[in-house]
């Protein structure tokens, strides 16, 4: 017989959140779905250290001190934990609105503006939030159908509205906002650090090889690779690699942490400094800025990091009917009653039924039933005594 089994399946909140992010470690790890600049960037890091460590620490280990490969490798382990920490973790997620949220919210926008007659532009969806004496303009969402909280912006690549919003980063693979922000900017000055220190060392590393050689003339004996005159062959294409990438990366890496280190410092966020808000024409002051840089860079560092609202690791409870075969047990209902012959004529039933647990119906005489008595629904049919004699 076939049955209908209602199973619940375990699903977890990020399996349905909206959005264009990708999920891994069971909703542990969040990212936006480009990834591809990401892996690059993992790539020249480790790429770039991996020939540091192999070629030159050795060696001005050896020559200087053995403290070179030390802080090396203190600054590369920092700067990749706060790189996987920008990239795997929510920035700041604004959930988006439930359908009776937005359907209470839509009320709440008709009777505030009205009905708009028909061929007229409705006017702007705008609540004023005021802070530290500075009107703020709260705006409406019609993706996520919410009213922002200041500071906060949709990402048109991860289809979120993050709260205080700084920007979308490809290099890190991931939007940059509240619950990020600090780690993000120690990363750039991680990896600021790192870079000036390889390639410093890496000119060193030349400079020592050259006086330990002397300087050599004009010779295709001892011009190593011929790049440069008076080089030995110790400079290796590796090295002049090494040198490239830490000289390109200085210009970018260097002047991006300068910038944020400006934004930091007047509490800031690079959207806010790229739209003109407290800069335009008019120059109304920043209402989250306390006037002070320390305060400032203690606020946005060093303050209190709010959890994640979106929960992305709760339980969604969903039924799931599946079909089951079951060899289910005939009731008392459906078997068919048994009669033995009593010794006195009498007609007995049911051993079957009193070892299936079933109460044993007691059997009744011609002269005991009317005849004009019908079974109803349910009753079991029970045979008269001159059947019983007749069988017997």
């Amino acid at each position: 017989m076939s049955v209908m089994v209602a199973r619940k399946k375990v699903v977890r909140k990020w399996e349905k959140l909206p959005g264009r992010n990708t999920f891994c470690c069971d909703g542990r790890i969040m990212m936006a779905r480009q990834k591809g600049i990401f892996y690059l960037t993992l790539f020249l890091i480790l790429g770039t250290c991996a020939l540091f460590f192999a070629f030159e620490c050795r060696y001005l280990a050896v020559q200087l001190s053995p403290a070179i490969p030390v802080f090396a490798a203190v600054l590369f382990l920092f700067a990749m934990a706060t790189l996987l920490r920008t990239s795997f973790s929510d920035p700041g997620v604004i959930p988006r609105a439930l359908p009776d949220e937005a359907a209470f919210i839509e009320m709440e926008i008709e009777a505030t503006n009205g009905t708009v007659p028909q061929g007229q532009r409705p006017p702007p969806r705008i609540k004023n939030f005021q802070i530290n004496n500075q009107i703020v303009k709260l705006k409406y969402c019609y993706t996520c159908k919410i009213f922002r909280p200041p500071r906060a912006s949709h990402c048109s690549i991860c289809d979120n509205c993050v709260e205080r919003f700084d920007h979308h980063c490809p290099w890190v693979g991931n939007c940059v906002g509240k619950r990020n922000y600090r780690y993000f900017y120690l990363f750039i000055l991680s990896l600021s650090l790192l870079t000036i220190y390889i390639f410093t060392f890496n000119i060193v590393y030349v400079a020592l090889k050259e006086v330990k050689l002397g300087w050599c003339a004009w010779d295709s004996d001892t011009a190593g690779l011929g790049l440069f005159p008076g080089c030995s062959q110790s400079l290796t294409l590796l090295t002049v690699l090494e040198v490239l990438i830490c000289f390109f990366t200085l210009w970018s890496v260097v002047g991006l942490t300068g910038f944020h280190t400006f934004l930091v410092a007047l509490n800031q966020t690079t959207n806010e400094d790229i739209k003109g808000s407290w800069t335009g024409k008019n120059r109304v002051q920043n209402p989250y800025s306390h006037g002070n840089i320390v305060k400032n860079c203690c606020e946005v560092l060093c303050g209190p990091l709010p959890p994640s609202v979106l929960d992305r690791r709760g339980i969604l409870q969903q039924e799931e009917n599946t079909a089951q075969e079951e060899s289910c047990p005939r009731g008392p209902s459906a078997q068919e009653p048994t009669v033995a012959q009593g010794p006195g004529g009498q007609a007995e039933e049911g051993s079957a039924q009193q070892k299936d647990g079933s109460v044993p119906v007691p059997s009744l005489s011609n002269t005991e039933m009317p005849e004009e008595k019908q079974l109803t629904s349910g009753e079991l049919p029970v045979p008269s005594q001159d059947a019983g004699q007749a069988e017997h």
